[in-house]
C-alpha cells in the first residue's frame, strides 16, 4: 500500500533553531567577502552589541525559543514566512509572483489534441481550448488524489520531504489587509480539511466566469465537456471587458493600496459573491486570445501580460495562449518552487486520458457557466483603470532576457567534475565581475523541505574562493592549472556552504526573524528602541542583492522565472538539466543595457569554463 501524502509529515526532523552566537559568528564570515575592512569593523562592533548580556537581541532570541517549544508549533520559522510573504507591502504581480513555461511536447500536451477530434467543426482555436482542458483535468485528477491523500510522499536521496504545501494548491487566495495580508485556505480552522469547492475561475478579454468542473456528487466532468464549457467562456466573453470593469487589474495594486480598495468592493453584496466565487474556487484559468512572438514573450506574459485577465491573489493559475502554448503563474505565499514543480510533473507526465480514467470522469454535458460580475460606482471603476495604467508601466519597466545553452547541462557538468549548481554559480560571478566590474551579493533560493513544514534557506553565494576564483580568471600570471584548482576550490567552498543551508546553518533567516519578532511582540518584550545591527553594513550590504537566483529542475519546463527584485539586481531563473540549461533574466529597464552586457560575458564565461575544467 502507497503511503498516505501527509504520512510522515509529523515525524519529520525539526528546522534547527541556531544560537545567537553561532548565527552572529556565521554572519561575520559570510559577509566579509563584501565588505571594506571599515565596514567589516562597523558590522563587528554591532554584532559585539547584538551578544552583549542583557542585549535586546537576547531577548528576543529567547521569545523565539519560546515559541519554537509551544504545542503546535512545527518550527521557528512558522512566524517568519507569514510575515516575509504575506508582510509585504509592495505589489505581488511581477515582484514576487512566478512562473514555469511548459514544454509542449509533454505526454499531457501531446494527448490534448484528441479531446476535439469528435468536433471538428470546432477546429479553429481548437488547440488552445484542448490544452486548457487537458490541464483542468489533470488538475482535478490530483486535487481527488490528495482530498484522499493518495499523493504519495516524495523521497529525496533517502529523506521523506514536507508536503505540508499541497494543501495551499487548491482554493487558496491571499487577501489584502492591514498591517498584513491574510489567506483564505483550506485544510485550516475556519475550512477545515480540503475544498469542496466544485468550480473553477476562468478568465477571457478580462470578463470572468464560473465554471463547474465536479458534478453535486463530486464526479468530474469528461475532457471533451470541459472543452465545451472554455468555448462557450469564449463565445460569452468575446468583447473585451470596458475600461474600469476589469477587477482583476486590482490584485496588481501594492497590498497596501488594495487592502484600502478591498472592503470598499466587498461592501456590495453583489461584489462580496463575486468575492467569494473567486476566492473559493479551485484554481484559475486564463485563456488568452493571441499567440506569443517568440519564447520570450510567452514567458513574459506568463510574469505580468493583460492584468485584466488575472487575478494574481489565486495561488495557482494556468495560463494557456491561442496556439496552445501553456504555463503557471504562482502566488508565493504558501507555496514554493519545488512543491509547484512536482505538481506539475504529476499533471504533465500522463495523458488526458490516464487523468480522466483515474478520477472517474464521465461526460456530463456542458458544465455550467456563469459570469461573475461586479457592481462598480463611478470611484471603483476609476482605482481600476488606475491600477491597470499604473502596472502596465510598472511592467513596461522590467526588462527581460531568454539565455539558452542547449548543449551544456548536468550531465557535462559532472563529467568535468564539478558540481552543476556550483558551475552555474561560478559563471554567473564571472560574468557579474566582467560585465559590471564589480562582485555584488548574490542570493540563492536553497530548499529545506526535509524539515517539517521545511520551505527555502537564503543562501549567500559569495565567499573568499568566489573572490579569488574571479580575480584569477582575469589574472594573466595565473597559469591555466592555478586557474583550475582555484575554480575547483571555489566550487567545493560553494557546496559546502550549500549543505550548510540545507542542514538549518544558515544566519541571514534567523536573525531577520529576530526583526520581525521586535516588530511583532517588541513593546511586549520591552525591546521598542532600533538596534544598530539592522542598519549595519554588513546587514544591508550583504541582503543589497546584485545578482537573486534560483533554479528550477525539471525536464516538463521549458523556462521558470520571476520578475526583478530592486532598481540594480537581476533576477536569474534557471532550469539546469541533464542536456539543457535555460535561464529567463529579468531586471529594471534603466540597467537593461548591464543585463545584456551579463548575459554576453555568460556566453563567454560558461565556454571558458568548460576549456578549464575539462583540461
Amino acid at each position: 500500500m502507497t503511503d498516505r501524502t501527509f504520512a510522515f509529515d509529523d515525524q519529520l526532523p525539526r528546522v534547527p533553531l541556531p544560537t545567537l552566537e553561532d548565527s552572529c559568528a556565521r554572519f561575520i564570515e559570510w559577509s566579509a567577502p563584501l565588505l571594506t575592512e571599515e565596514e567589516s569593523e562597523q558590522t563587528r562592533r554591532a554584532v559585539e552589541d547584538l551578544l552583549r548580556e542583557g542585549s535586546p537581541a537576547r531577548a528576543l532570541h529567547a521569545d523565539l525559543v519560546r515559541f519554537d517549544a509551544e504545542p503546535g508549533v512545527g518550527s521557528w520559522l512558522d512566524e517568519f514566512w507569514p510575515s516575509r510573504y504575506l508582510g509585504r507591502r509592495d505589489r505581488i504581480a511581477l515582484n514576487a509572483n512566478f512562473f514555469f513555461l511548459f514544454r509542449d511536447d509533454t505526454p499531457l500536451a501531446r494527448s490534448a489534441a484528441q479531446i476535439s477530434q469528435a468536433t471538428p467543426e470546432d477546429a479553429a482555436g481548437a488547440r488552445q481550448v484542448d490544452q486548457a482542458a487537458a490541464l483542468v483535468t489533470a488538475a482535478v485528477d490530483f486535487k481527488l488524489q490528495l482530498d484522499q491523500e493518495l499523493i504519495p510522499p516524495i523521497v529525496q536521496r533517502g529523506q521523506h520531504l514536507s508536503m505540508a504545501q499541497n494543501k495551499s494548491l487548491f482554493s487558496e487566495t491571499r487577501i489584502p489587509g492591514d498591517p498584513q495580508d491574510s489567506v483564505r485556505v483550506p485544510y485550516s480552522p475556519e475550512w477545515p480539511g480540503p475544498s469542496q469547492a466544485r468550480h473553477i475561475l476562468v478568465l477571457f478579454r478580462g470578463n470572468l466566469f464560473r465554471m463547474d468542473v465536479l458534478d453535486a456528487s463530486g464526479t468530474p466532468c469528461a475532457p471533451e465537456d470541459l472543452a465545451g464549457g472554455l468555448r462557450a467562456v469564449m463565445k460569452s466573453g468575446a468583447t473585451r471587458a470596458a475600461d474600469g470593469t476589469a477587477a482583476g487589474h486590482l490584485t496588481t495594486l501594492s497590498r497596501v493600496d488594495w487592502a484600502g480598495v478591498y472592503p470598499r468592493l466587498r461592501a456590495e453584496p453583489v461584489n462580496a459573491a463575486a468575492l467569494d466565487v473567486i476566492e473559493t474556487a479551485l484554481f484559475c484559468v486564463c485563456l488568452e486570445d493571441f499567440t506569443p512572438h517568440d519564447t520570450q514573450h510567452a514567458c513574459d506574459q506568463l510574469l505580468h501580460g493583460d492584468s485584466g485577465n488575472r487575478w494574481f491573489d489565486k495561488a495557482v493559475s494556468f495560463l494557456v495562449f491561442a496556439d496552445g502554448t501553456a504555463g503557471i503563474n504562482v502566488e508565493h505565499c504558501g507555496l514554493d518552487g519545488t512543491t509547484i514543480l512536482s505538481f506539475v510533473d504529476a499533471l504533465l507526465e500522463q495523458t488526458v486520458a490516464e487523468h480522466a480514467e483515474r478520477s472517474g470522469a464521465r461526460p456530463q454535458g456542458v458544465p455550467p457557466i456563469e459570469a461573475v460580475e461586479f457592481a462598480l460606482d463611478e470611484s471603483l471603476r476609476g482605482e481600476i483603470h488606475r491600477a491597470a495604467a499604473s502596472f502596465a508601466a510598472f511592467a513596461a519597466d522590467n526588462a527581460t532576457l531568454t539565455v539558452s545553452f542547449p548543449d551544456f547541462g548536468t550531465q557535462q557538468a559532472k563529467s568535468l567534475g564539478i558540481s552543476p549548481d556550483a558551475f552555474a554559480q561560478l559563471s554567473y560571478q564571472l560574468a557579474h565581475r566582467r560585465s559590471k566590474g564589480i562582485t555584488g551579493a548574490t542570493y540563492e533560493s536553497i530548499a529545506t523541505r526535509q524539515y517539517r513544514n521545511g520551505r527555502t534557506e537564503a543562501m549567500r553565494v559569495v565567499t573568499p574562493e568566489i573572490l579569488e576564483f574571479v580575480a584569477a580568471m582575469d589574472d594573466p600570471e595565473k597559469s591555466a592549472q592555478q586557474r583550475q584548482e582555484i575554480a575547483r576550490a571555489a566550487a567545493q567552498a560553494h557546496v559546502a556552504r550549500a549543505k550548510d543551508c540545507q542542514s538549518g546553518r544558515a544566519p541571514e533567516q534567523h536573525l531577520w526573524e529576530l526583526q520581525w519578532i521586535q516588530r511583532r511582540r517588541g513593546a511586549e518584550l520591552g525591546v521598542t528602541e532600533p538596534i544598530p545591527f539592522y542598519d549595519s553594513p554588513g546587514w544591508l550590504i550583504t541582503r543589497d542583492d546584485y545578482l537573486s537566483t534560483s533554479s528550477a529542475p525539471s525536464a516538463n519546463i521549458e523556462y521558470f522565472g520571476f520578475g526583478c527584485t530592486s532598481a540594480k539586481c537581476i533576477g536569474i531563473a534557471y532550469v539546469l538539466l541533464p542536456d539543457r540549461w535555460n535561464l529567463y533574466l529579468a531586471t529594471p529597464t534603466s540597467v537593461a543595457n548591464e543585463m545584456h552586457a551579463f548575459a554576453d560575458q555568460l556566453r563567454i564565461a560558461v565556454a571558458e569554463l568548460q576549456v578549464l575544467l575539462a583540461g
